[in-house]
């Protein structure tokens, strides 16, 4: 059901945040904030805040965070809806029905509907249809019988130009519906066309289980060997995982997920005993995706076929930063085999094994780009430090990075201080940053936050932001000011937030923020529950000017390392003139302070 957001809105304000806790924990009051143990992990000491002021809280310890309806929503099971029905109860509210959401909900129910009976289809055809025998041979080559296609939900999309068309027709469905799910098109003479013609029919669930997209693969003839589903209000293949909703389970008992490649690693792996196996939907692993899996376990292990491309495929996406809230780590296969091919083989438990002994992510990155270079040699050995210099500097946590320019230095023979060097040159010059200091002096449990001097310079202006601080009107703010990813997002938020209010009047976070549960809207979660005295904000200013002229002055000093090794003259004195420009606007900053 959708509400009326006014009722939505009325619900948040009629609920005491603090209340709600006390129901389920210990809570302790400090002033306007309260500290709670918090019900999301095992602890002893409080590290949930909440600001039952604002209805926002956030847990130091595990990095939980939202408002009254996130809380209902974690702690009582359910979905928004829910949630807002069971607060509304609470606080003798009636809800109204908001025509225009129940519309969008609508249009989603519709799409996911019409791509369910497109399931239904496919699996028919797969079983009962005479051309479907390719098909059918090339699963029983895989091992699946009856019961493993209905598992799976598998299909086969016949190689006919409009026969699930003609059948969602006869369904009563309409051409709209059918082409904004994804699962037809027109032709070039205007007629609508199956999109899968041909196919082994992987569904695609999104985490509730719903089907809202296929992975398609080719059984002969030309185009791509794997075919996806196109972008759809329903199917985000940035924010799907194949086979989660199916793993959900086991992941959060096991605290434990896997990341294999394909959609047949993930049945192996599932048929085999190990039901913890996702698979992204035709792209490369990326933040929206570990977002996800963050909600169901800490240990991600990623499980590709050893050769050199497979190893590639466990580092893309990990070429800017590493996050350090996750235990991510890497299985080692046996070369030229993936999961499935292992499962095949009949060595389950070689897998089992390769998982339970998985090595650290940035261990395994070091160990890749040491074993590129020949380390007898002293010019070798150079260009080894830097490389592994540069996988260790995207580490967000110091002690971490510490521990592995000492592992590099040992492998290599060459002193702690030079590799430590090159890994500052690489963190410095980083413009990705992870979640950031809580601010409060926490003692560091859970994830560990990247506590650079500048991001907290950054957290401070977004908190002055938040407040709506008049003193804001005497500085220029831009989001050029902020390095971080996650920083730039939060601001170009926060700037909707407070555009059309007056200086000093306070905006309404907990309806902007609450169900925000993006790493930006994390961010600013934890940001509007500290409760320190606010900085200067010419002082914060002035600091992130520095910081982005030292960011561009590091990116220079880079390229003229580079540019050394080369016979570009020219090019190397124009980097020349643009460092010293740049030192020369650093100057002047400083002197203006």
């Amino acid at each position: 059901m959708a509400y009326a957001r006014d009722d939505i809105d009325l619900v948040r304000d009629k609920t005491d945040l603090v209340e709600l806790a006390s129901e389920i924990t210990k809570v302790r009051r400090s002033g306007r904030s309260t500290m709670a143990v918090c019900p999301f992990h095992s602890e002893k000491t409080p590290s949930l805040s909440i600001d039952g002021g604002r209805g926002l809280y956030h847990c130091f310890g595990c990095g939980k965070s939202g408002d009254v309806y996130r809380w209902v929503q974690e702690t009582q099971g359910l979905d928004f809806a829910g949630a807002v029905e069971f607060l509304a109860r609470r606080a003798g509210v009636t809800l109204k029905v908001d025509p225009e959401a129940a519309k969008r909900r609508s249009r989603r129910e519709e799409l996911v509907d019409v791509t369910a009976r497109a399931v239904r289809f496919y699996m028919n055809r797969l079983k009962t249809a005479s051309d479907a025998g390719p098909a059918r041979a090339y699963l029983r080559g895989r091992g699946y019988n009856a019961d493993v296609v209905d598992q799976f939900s598998l299909g086969y999309s016949p190689d006919e130009w409009d026969e699930l068309v003609k059948h969602l027709r006869d369904d009563g469905v309409k051409d709209e519906a059918m082409i904004k799910s994804g699962l037809a098109s027109r032709s070039s003479r205007g007629s609508l066309i199956d999109r899968f013609r041909g196919r082994v029919m992987f569904p695609i669930f999104d985490v509730r289980g719903d089907a809202v997209g296929f992975g398609a693969r080719i059984l002969e003839g030309d185009g791509p060997k794997y075919l996806n589903s196109s972008e759809s209000p329903i199917y985000h293949k940035s924010r799907l995982l194949y086979g989660l909703n199916w793993a959900k389970s086991e992941i959060v008992r096991s605290d434990t997920s896997v990341v294999v490649e394909g959609y047949t690693d993930v049945i192996a792996m599932h048929l085999a005993g190990m039901p913890v196996a996702v698979a992204t939907c035709g792209t490369a692993l990326g933040e929206d995706h570990l977002d996800l899996l963050r909600r169901f376990s800490e240990r991600v292990v990623f499980a590709f076929d050893a050769d050199e491309a497979g190893a590639e495929a466990a580092l893309r996406g990990f070429d800017r930063s590493v996050p350090g809230d996750l235990d991510l780590r890497v299985a080692v296969l046996p070369e030229g085999k993936d999961p499935a091919d292992v499962v095949a083989a009949g060595d389950v438990d070689k897998l089992r094994s390769a998982v339970d002994e998985s090595q650290p992510l940035l261990k395994f990155r070091i160990e890749s780009e040491l074993a590129k270079y020949n380390l007898d040699e002293p010019e070798a050995r150079t260009k080894a430090v830097r490389a592994a210099g540069a996988v260790i500097g995207l580490h967000p946590d110091p002690v971490t990075r510490h521990e592995y320019a000492v592992l590099v230095s040992r492998d290599t023979g060459v002193d702690l201080k030079f590799v430590e060097a090159a890994m500052r040159r690489t963190g410095s010059t980083s413009r990705e940053a992870p979640p950031p200091d809580d601010g409060f002096g926490g003692d560091g449990a859970g994830p560990q936050p990247y506590r650079s001097g500048t991001f907290r310079t950054e957290t401070e202006l977004l908190r002055l932001m938040l407040a709506n601080d008049e003193r804001l009107a005497s500085v220029e703010l831009s989001r050029d000011l902020f390095l971080s990813d996650v920083t730039i997002e939060a601001y170009d938020k926060v700037a909707g937030i407070v555009s059309g209010l007056a200086p000093g009047e306070e905006p309404d976070l907990g309806s902007a923020l609450g169900s925000d549960d993006s790493p930006s809207g994390a961010l600013l979660a934890t940001v509007a529950l500290d409760a320190t005295p606010l900085a200067d904000p010419e002082d914060l200013v002035g600091l992130l000017e520095v910081a982005v002229i030292d960011t561009r002055i590091a990116d220079v000093r880079s390229q003229l390392q580079k540019t050394e090794d080369t016979s570009d003259g020219q090019g190397y004195s124009e980097l020349l003139q643009q460092l010293v420009g740049l030192e020369q606007q650093k100057r002047e900053l400083r002197s203006e302070r």
